[in-house]
């Protein structure tokens, strides 16, 4: 049976989910919105952010101005977009998942809500620090063993392609902001009462099979930088154990 379109009932049950999508179609386009202003934000830094992202390749004992070639009429044009698209990603993506969270908040109860509320400034300060190691340790690193690498097969890299090693050196950076938002999602997850610390340690082993299958995906194809990701991330699920056990124990206490 259909309802005509004045039933209050059609209405009723056809005006939330229309809702729900506008809701959505807002979103999404927040997100393009803050995507498009960090890349304006980005456009007059790239100068200073090639600048500093060739400092990894001096620490692996290059000379940029020697190793790092732009070979093609439109080459720094097409560093400039990349860098332009990378970077404004980079400085985008903390708020993008602010503007994800509100999406989601109207069909939150007010406990998680307050868990959201709480994790967003968490979950910034973990993106930088994600953005910071993988600037300070892994992409160093990376470009190290990569380069090793080209020797050890007798092919040593005379010069890279500029836009490549720029693209390589973002993503390596968004992935590690991306991948250290890990702990914010098993902290809300815990606040709410959907894991407990118990739970986190019973699975440990097979999370730890996860963080390496993430890593391998997020990063070079060398054991060495899966490592400089894995770790950290395995060190800060364990924390996030410890965190929720001290809760548990507040709680547990507070209701005796």
């Amino acid at each position: 049976m259909t309802l005509p379109d004045n039933d209050p009932l059609a209405s009723r049950h056809t005006k939330p989910f229309l809702a729900h999508l506008e809701d959505l179609r807002r979103t999404i386009l927040w997100c393009l919105v803050t995507v498009g202003l960090g890349i304006v934000v980005t456009i007059p830094l790239v100068p200073q952010i090639v600048s500093i992202l060739q400092r990894p390749v001096v620490a692996a004992g290059m000379d940029p101005a020697e190793f790092l070639k732009i070979i093609q009429i439109a080459g720094g044009f097409a560093v400039a977009m990349r860098v332009s698209f990378w970077g404004g990603l980079v400085i985008s993506a903390p708020i993008m998942v602010m503007v994800i969270a509100h999406f989601v908040f109207p069909g939150l109860t007010p406990r998680e809500r307050t868990a959201v509320r709480r994790s967003s400034g968490f979950a910034v300060a973990l993106f930088a620090a994600g953005v910071v190691m993988g600037y300070l340790v892994t992409l160093p690193m990376a470009v190290k063993v990569l380069l090793g690498v080209n020797r050890w097969l007798g092919k040593a890299s005379e010069f890279v392609i500029l836009s490549d090693y720029m693209s390589f050196a973002l993503k390596i950076l968004l992935a590690f902001g991306l991948a250290f938002e890990l702990p914010v999602i098993v902290l809300a997850l815990g606040s709410v009462g959907l894991v407990t610390s118990g739970q986190l340690s019973e699975y440990r082993r097979y999370v730890i099979v996860f963080l390496m299958i993430l890593a391998m995906i997020l990063t070079p194809p060398d054991p060495v930088t899966q490592l400089l990701m894995a770790v950290p991330l395995a060190l800060l699920y364990e924390g996030c154990i410890w965190v929720l056990r001290f809760r548990e124990r507040r709680s547990a206490a507070a209701h005796d």
